[in-house]
């Protein structure tokens, strides 16, 4: 029983700083195009780079 007064602040701080890592995230604009760079991958460069 004395183990959840050491768990419960434990997961309260845990759950803090996985929700301030996400929101960092999310206005840094990591989640901003997600599916650009898999489509940039099958794009054809069909102009010839000059030497």
């Amino acid at each position: 029983m004395e183990i959840l007064y050491l768990l419960i602040p434990v997961s309260v701080v845990l759950v803090f700083l996985i929700g301030a890592v996400f929101w960092w995230s999310v206005r840094s604009g990591q989640f901003d195009d997600m599916e650009g760079p898999g489509y940039r991958i099958l794009m054809d460069d069909d102009k010839a780079k000059p030497d």
